[in-house]
């Protein structure tokens, strides 16, 4: 069983070079995998491994980095390594929105935890943002929620901007950091009615037990597990080789659903040679899968 813990936190940091080469060592040689963002202004990652291994890492990040709690963090467990590889990248913010914050900054009071968000957005006048991506959106989210179907997180001020000043709005993502930046952006601009959801949909997937909730499908996450349930449980989505989009058990019904190749999202744009390349990739996985031996395409599970 492996542990899987996602995280981040906005705190000054400096040498980001030599930060970087001291995590590369120390979580390679304690078998981490996962993605770690560092900038200026903080953290930000997900990662997984033994249960012993998360939490020696996570000891190691505080006292690397001089704190004691996160601002934000979610466990949840995997049967299968859930990453191919560990990763550490260097960024100018750890959330791409042109907007460098500081912990001091965040608009915390804001913060509902589940069960005061199930009374926020039962509330006809309020506005909620689906503050993800439209991919993520298709796979699940919460009801009435709006998503501003923008790819880019840089490009969601010109929808921001639109917004009434006056209105509530309540905003979510997967673990809450997408928000924290839009927060304090709306904060910024004038807006005093914006909520968020304390640590995102995963911590109400954890919290809010099914029959009370208000969510609706599943959730999208960005490793090997695809998406997650109530109880943070494996969802039933998995992931198209041909244009790498989550498709669920009725895209897998369709004509133009081809496993390793394409889904009813990209058949029809994929060019021959394409599927061509991707059947004979699909092919060396199946042969591999035949001799019992992994392939490098291969999910691990």
């Amino acid at each position: 069983m492996f542990k899987v813990f996602g995280f981040y936190k906005f705190i000054k940091i400096k040498s980001l070079k030599k930060n970087k080469n001291f995590l590369q060592k120390f979580l390679t040689s304690n078998n981490i995998r996962g993605t770690i963002i560092i900038a200026k202004e903080g953290l930000n990652g997900t990662v997984s491994g033994s249960v012993k291994d998360i939490d020696k890492t996570t000891k190691k990040l505080k006292f690397l980095f001089s704190f004691k709690q996160f601002d934000s963090s979610n466990e949840s467990k995997s049967k299968f390594q859930p990453f191919h590889r560990f990763k550490i990248k260097i960024k100018k913010e750890i959330v791409p929105m042109n907007l460098t914050i500081k912990s001091k900054e965040r608009n915390i009071k804001t913060h509902l935890e589940p069960k005061e968000w199930n009374k926020l957005i039962k509330n006809k006048s309020t506005y909620i943002i689906d503050a993800r991506k439209p991919f993520e959106y298709k796979v699940g989210t919460f009801k009435k929620s709006v998503n501003p179907d923008v790819t880019n997180f840089r490009d969601f001020p010109k929808y921001l901007n639109k917004l009434k000043k006056n209105r509530t709005v309540a905003m979510f993502c997967t673990g809450g950091i997408r928000c924290e930046k839009t927060s304090v952006y709306l904060k910024n601009k004038g807006f005093k009615n914006i909520y968020q959801l304390n640590g995102g949909i995963l911590n109400y997937l954890k919290k809010i037990k099914k029959k009370e909730s208000l969510w609706k499908g599943e959730c999208f996450v960005f490793d090997n597990r695809i998406s997650l349930k109530h109880g943070l449980k494996l969802g039933s989505y998995s992931m198209c080789s041909g244009c790498r989009m989550p498709i669920s058990s009725k895209d897998k019904r369709s004509n133009k659903y081809e496993e390793g190749v394409s889904c009813p999202n990209c058949h029809d744009t994929l060019t021959s040679s394409q599927k061509e390349r991707f059947r004979m990739r699909q092919k060396q996985i199946n042969v591999a899968k035949r001799y019992g031996k992994k392939h490098i395409f291969q999910k691990e599970f």
